[in-house]
């Protein structure tokens, strides 16, 4: 009975320690006192396994972030039309005389604004003026002659043919109808006096802009010689340059943004595409066949077709110049 009842005593853990060793519940209740984390084995064996998948989780979902952004680029790059090679284009008309003489005004300046009908540049006159003047009386000499010859044929015509035989009757109008002839040429050379006088001024066929002035008071200007432009103000459109793999996305009348290097944006739409651009290898022979070079190029550049854009309207302030660059991007239509 003492042997059993001192076997199934429980005895405190301190009985089994060295004398001089703290007690397990003494160490613990000693590190709850001083603030430190109680000791434990599980959690030190769960932490690493959780920071792994964390970290495992962490990275699959940036490459899928990463996957799926560079995908979302890849396909609006592919599919969205937009090109950064635009290019804005006007109608640039070449002033040039229609007419020879010596230049005695000019009195418009190089980026100076013009409307139609603004004196551009005077050629000397005095020339036409004589010239005019000889044909005025050409036409006044041959009128007189014309109807004087008439009259006479009318009388020829009038008389007996006992008097006048039938071949001096023919004859007499046969030289009043040269006559009418001669007349009629000296109204088209009197005709072409005028003009060449009128055309002494040579004035502005539009509204827009001076460029490239190169005449000055005293110089001479031949007939067909350029000496200044004029840049149409109401004429500017937009050259986008787009790759041949976007094209199956444009049509004619899709809108379009176009944003300057200044950072203006334009609005527009598409209005026509190119049919035809240079094939620098393959070059037509003499008898209009193709000369296929053989290639050996395993990498093939997407070629650039012009497509034309025409704006919408030009914003108040917006300061266009024919050459300027641009960013074209077109929004179709279907999608």
């Amino acid at each position: 009975m003492g042997a059993g009842s001192s076997a199934g005593r429980i005895r405190p853990v301190s009985a089994f320690l060295a004398p001089g060793l703290a007690a397990p519940e003494s160490v613990y209740l000693h590190l709850r006192r001083s603030g430190a984390a109680p000791l434990s084995v599980m959690p030190e064996s769960r932490n690493p396994c959780m920071k792994k998948f964390y970290s495992l989780f962490a990275t699959l979902l940036v490459l899928a972030i990463a996957l799926w952004v560079g995908r979302t680029l890849w396909v609006d790059y592919m599919d969205t039309p937009w090109t950064r090679d635009g290019r804005v284009r006007a109608d640039i008309i070449n002033v040039a005389a229609d007419v020879s003489g010596t230049v005695v005004d000019v009195p418009v300046r190089d980026n100076q604004w013009v409307k139609r009908g603004d004196l551009l540049m005077q050629i000397d006159p005095e020339h036409y003026r004589i010239a005019v003047r000889q044909a005025q009386a050409l036409l006044a000499s041959r009128k007189a002659t014309w109807e004087m010859r008439k009259l006479n044929a009318k009388r020829r015509a009038d008389m007996d043919e006992l008097v006048i035989s039938a071949e001096n009757r023919e004859d007499a109008g046969n030289v009043a109808t040269s006559a009418l002839a001669d007349y009629q040429l000296a109204q088209a050379q009197l005709e072409a006096a005028e003009l060449n006088l009128s055309r002494t001024r040579v004035l502005a066929a539009v509204d827009g802009y001076v460029t490239n002035l190169n005449v000055h008071r005293g110089d001479y200007a031949r007939i067909g010689e350029a000496k200044m432009a004029v840049v149409d103000m109401n004429s500017f459109w937009v050259y986008g340059f787009f790759e041949e793999t976007k094209l199956p996305h444009l049509n004619v009348g899709d809108p379009a943004d176009m944003q300057l290097m200044s950072g203006e944006v334009l609005k527009g739409h598409v209005e026509s595409i190119a049919r035809g651009i240079y094939d620098r290898d393959n070059p037509q022979s003499r008898e209009l066949i193709a000369d296929v070079n053989p290639t050996f190029n395993w990498v093939r550049l997407a070629q650039r077709v012009p497509v034309r854009i025409h704006l919408d309207a030009v914003p108040e302030g917006v300061l266009l110049a024919a050459g300027m660059t641009c960013t074209v991007i077109v929004s179709p239509v279907d999608g």
